[in-house]
C-alpha cells in the first residue's frame, strides 16, 4: 500500500530478496533468492506434478492422464501443422515452453491475497523472464538453421522471386525483421501480463477508496468497479492461455523457417 486506502499498482512487480538472502553474492554479483525465483520454482513444481500425475500410461486413462495427453497432443498437432513431420522432435521443448508460460500466468492470478502475508507473483510480467525465454527459442532456431543448412541458411533473407534490383534492400529488411523476433516475442507476453495486473490493481483502488468514502460512493463507484474486476479476471484467464499459445505458435513458425527455409 502506498498510503492508507490507496493501492500502488506497480508495487506488485517489485522483485524482493527472500529468506535473508539479501547479501548473497558470487564474484560481487548478487544472487539473492527472490520472490520471482520462488514463483518460478513453484511453477516448475506444479508443472512437474501435473505431468507426473498424468504420465501413468494406463490402458484406460483417467481424467488426469487425459488432460496431460490432450495437452501433449495439442502441441504435437501445432508442430505438425506448422513445421511438418520434422516438428515432432520439438514437442518436448514447445510443450515445456507452453506449459511453463501458461502455469506462470495462471498462478499469478490466484486470489492468494485473501490469505494474510501471501502475495502471488507473475514472473512473466517481467521482461527479464520473457526475454530469456525468447532468447532461448531464438538460439534454438539459429542452431537448427545453421546445423541443417550451413551458410545456405542466409538464403532465408532473400525471399523466392525477389527482383534483382531489390537485392540490396530486401535482405536488409528481412534481416532486421528476423533480429526483432526475440524482442517482439518477449515484449508481447510481458506487456499483456503486466497491463492486466495493473488494471486490476487500479480498479481495486477504486473499490477501496469509494468504500472508505461512504455508502453513496461505494454504491456508485465501488460496485461497478468490483463487477468490472470480476469480468477482467475472467478475461485475464483467457489472456493467460492465449499468450502461452501465441508464444508457442510463433516459436514453431520460427522453427519451421529454420527447418524448411520458407
Amino acid at each position: 500500500m502506498a498510503e492508507q486506502g490507496k493501492v500502488d499498482p506497480m508495487h506488485q512487480f517489485m522483485i524482493e530478496p527472500l529468506f535473508g538472502t539479501d547479501h548473497w553474492t558470487i564474484a560481487g554479483h548478487n544472487i539473492a533468492f527472490t520472490n520471482s525465483a520462488l514463483w518460478m520454482l513453484i511453477t516448475f513444481v506444479v508443472l512437474f506434478a501435473f505431468v507426473a500425475g498424468g504420465a501413468k500410461g494406463q490402458t484406460v486413462p483417467g481424467r488426469w492422464q487425459v488432460m496431460v495427453e490432450g495437452l501433449v497432443g495439442f502441441i504435437d498437432n501445432l508442430l505438425a501443422a506448422n513445421v511438418g513431420p520434422k516438428g515432432k522432435k520439438y514437442v518436448p521443448y514447445i510443450f515445456s515452453l507452453f506449459s511453463f508460460i501458461l502455469f506462470s500466468n495462471v498462478l499469478g492470478l490466484l486470489p492468494l491475497g485473501l490469505i494474510k502475508g501471501v502475495h502471488p507473483f507473475t514472473s512473466t510480467s517481467h521482461f527479464t523472464v520473457t526475454g530469456v525465454l525468447a532468447i532461448l527459442s531464438f538460439s534454438i532456431v539459429l542452431i537448427v538453421g545453421f546445423a541443417r543448412h550451413g551458410l545456405h541458411f542466409f538464403s532465408l533473407f532473400v525471399p523466392h522471386g525477389t527482383p534483382a534490383w531489390l537485392l540490396w534492400l530486401i535482405p536488409v529488411i528481412e534481416l532486421i525483421s528476423f533480429l526483432v523476433r526475440p524482442f517482439s516475442l518477449a515484449l508481447r507476453l510481458f506487456v499483456a501480463m503486466m497491463a492486466g495486473h495493473v488494471l486490476l490493481e487500479v480498479l481495486s483502488s477504486f473499490v477501496i477508496s469509494s468504500t472508505n468514502s461512504g455508502m453513496l460512493w461505494g454504491t456508485v463507484v465501488g460496485l461497478p468497479s468490483f463487477a468490472l474486476m470480476i469480468a477482467i479476471c475472467a478475461l485475464e484467464i483467457l489472456v493467460a492461455g492465449i499468450q502461452a499459445y501465441v508464444f508457442a505458435l510463433l516459436t514453431s513458425l520460427y522453427l519451421n523457417d529454420a527447418e524448411n527455409l520458407h
